[in-house]
Order: structure tokens, then C-alpha cells, then sequence
């Protein structure tokens, strides 16, 4: 089993060191996992900084991969926190930086976060949510240093209410858009622990995405503590092949290692 979405301390909102990941990881059985650390620049809560020293990273990961090499496989990854306006900075940065799995997430919109509602006044939910949308589409057309988008419904987790808009249109331009460039989206089990139906994306929208002929997946607990490692992942697995996919995906220097979902349940 692989968890390719794991923060450490590498990230602001991280207290829990590799090790003691790793070391969890390792107890529980994973055979791969993917740390991808919070780098979300110009993010409007001042009190919270997602940037860290990338040639320490770089020195940690190796010496984690040497420690542990022997017991589990460990791959250096970050989170980027989409914008329009920093996707130059970011293509700037990646030119120069080599990471083996990017994960490409919308956390704020209208350069306001998600977190705090504050996105959320003063619009109805449905003007919310398309404004979430609409917004990831414009990055996702002009940015392409990614490998998959991150809980592409994440809109969902700080709404205070419910949309009966499945906003399906806009979502399918996003997936013919990033299908054929060769990118993916993730399952990420969080959504559970945080009271959603389901992780996110939800279960309607993985549909929409296997029906556009969406292969790359990858699943990910977005964990920030050791206890969360590989959460609900039997019944994400479960649930991805019910609704047609054959394979996850691992990424080394980024290019994709599929596996057999049926291999993974038995």
C-alpha cells in the first residue's frame, strides 16, 4: 500500500517529525509513501508561513531513505498552493527545484483562504463554489508543472452549507483539460475526518472523471499526524474499483508506476 499525501514538520501546519511517520508507516505495512510538504506562497493568514528550506528538505529525505531504505520506499514530494498570479513564480521555482510527485491544490480563492470562511461572505454557496472552480480551471490551462490535482473539491470541506449544484460542466472542462496532458487527481481520504460523505473528491466526481477517461489516481491521507497514515484506504480502494479503476499511481522524478487495485485488496 502507498500514502502519497503525508506532511511533517517540513510543513506549518505539521508538528510530527519524519521519523516518527516513517516509523508508523513502516509498522502498519505501507510499502511506499510520499511526503508533500505545504509550500503555498503569498497565503492570506499572515500568522502561517508555507515555505520552508528546500535544501534541508533535500538533505533530510536522503538521510530518511538511507535510515529506512531497507523497510519502506520514501519519495520526496510538495504540495503547491495554486494561484493565478504565482504560477509564474511557481514554474520558476520547479525549473530549478527536482521533486519525484507534485501535487498541485487550491487552498485559497480570490486570494482569500478557505480556511477561515472568509471566502465564503457575502456570496450564495453556489457563487462560492463556481468561483472555486472557475478559478482552478484558469490555473490548471496555464500551469502545468504538476502530476495531480489535489482534493479538487476541497470547496466543500469549509462550506457551511450545501450546494444542489454538482457544478459536473465546469469540473469536466477541468478534467478534459488536464486529461489529456497526462494529469491525474488524487482520493484523498480526509474527507472522512472531516465529516464529508465521502474523501474528496466525492464519489459523483470520480465518476465524471473515470467517464472522461480520467486513469491517473492516487490516494492519500493527507496526514499531519502519524495515527491518520493510510486512513480508510481499504474502502477507498473498494470504492474506486466499483466505479471502474484498474490501477493507482506511485511517481519517481515523476513518471508513473501503476498498481493493480485487486492486488492491493487481496
Amino acid at each position: 500500500m502507498f500514502d502519497y499525501h503525508i506532511h511533517s514538520n517540513f510543513s506549518a501546519d505539521c508538528k510530527t517529525p519524519m521519523e516518527k511517520t516513517i516509523e508508523t508507516a513502516i509498522k502498519i505495512g505501507l510499502k511506499e509513501i510520499c511526503f508533500t510538504e505545504h509550500i503555498d506562497y503569498d497565503y492570506p493568514d499572515k500568522s502561517i508561513v508555507f515555505e520552508f528550506d528546500l535544501s534541508d528538505y533535500d538533505k533530510k529525505i536522503i538521510k530518511m531513505q538511507e535510515t529506512y531504505g531497507e523497510y519502506i520506499r520514501i519519495k520526496k514530494g510538495v504540495e503547491i498552493g495554486l494561484q493565478p498570479h504565482l504560477l509564474t513564480r511557481y514554474n520558476n521555482l520547479l525549473d530549478k527545484e527536482s521533486f519525484d510527485f507534485i501535487i498541485g491544490s487550491m487552498h485559497t480563492t480570490e486570494g482569500k483562504d478557505l480556511h477561515s470562511g472568509e471566502f465564503f461572505q457575502n456570496k450564495t454557496v453556489e457563487e462560492a463554489y463556481l468561483s472555486y472552480y472557475e478559478e482552478l480551471l484558469s490555473c490548471v490551462k496555464q500551469f502545468n508543472q504538476y502530476n495531480i490535482l489535489g482534493h479538487i473539491d476541497l470547496v466543500k470541506r469549509y462550506s457551511a452549507k450545501k450546494s444542489n449544484n454538482d457544478f459536473h460542466d465546469i469540473l469536466m472542462s477541468i478534467f478534459e483539460e488536464i486529461i489529456p496532458k497526462g494529469k491525474g487527481i488524487e482520493l484523498n481520504t480526509s474527507g472522512y475526518r472531516y465529516g464529508l460523505e465521502s474523501g474528496m473528491p466525492s464519489v459523483d466526481i470520480l465518476k465524471r472523471y473515470r467517464e472522461c477517461g480520467g486513469e491517473i489516481i492516487t490516494i492519500g491521507s493527507d496526514s499531519h499526524i502519524d495515527s491518520t497514515l493510510a486512513y480508510r484506504f481499504k474502502d477507498g480502494l473498494e470504492l474506486l474499483e466499483a466505479i471502474g479503476f484498474n490501477y493507482i499511481a506511485t511517481f519517481d522524478k515523476q513518471k508513473p508506476t501503476f498498481y493493480s487495485i485487486k492486488s492491493l485488496l487481496n
